[in-house]
């Protein structure tokens, strides 16, 4: 799925945490999506009442679907090492904070950027200036 509908998304979560909660297994994404969650406590109720959350609008507050939805493509892209040598500067980052989950969430302020600014632009993003934000925070 490349392109999914904010229902999609929200879907896999809720989906995912029904799983896990039920005991049955997972699979494919859902295994990534769920290590986000159980990283995630402050998400758990919300992901347990899918009517009351579903159809939420996160324009006056922070979006947890967003969130959480950074998380799994940074896991992704430090998987396969695109763009290439991110994950050389995760590294970096990493040593600094020594916590895997705040070195996390400075490399998810260099994506939602990086993110924001294409869709501002209407323009692929800039695998080049991400590489360089997180270079800044490894070395702050």
């Amino acid at each position: 799925m490349f392109d999914p509908t904010r229902e999609q998304v929200r879907e896999t979560f809720f989906g995912a945490w029904r799983k896990y909660r039920a005991g049955e297994p997972l699979a494919g994404i859902e295994t990534i999506v769920l290590d986000v969650i159980l990283a995630h406590p402050e998400y758990h109720a919300l992901l347990s009442d899918p009517e009351r959350y579903r159809d939420e609008d996160y324009a006056e507050r922070p979006n947890p679907f967003l969130h959480m939805s950074l998380h799994i493509a940074l896991a992704e892209q430090l998987s396969i090492d695109q763009p290439p040598g991110i994950a050389a500067h995760f590294a970096k980052l990493l040593a600094r904070t020594r916590d895997r989950h705040e070195a996390l969430h400075e490399a998810l302020e260099c994506l939602a950027e990086t993110v924001w600014r294409a869709q501002r632009d209407h323009v692929p993003p800039d695998a080049v200036a991400y590489l360089e934000c997180l270079e800044r925070r490894g070395r702050r």
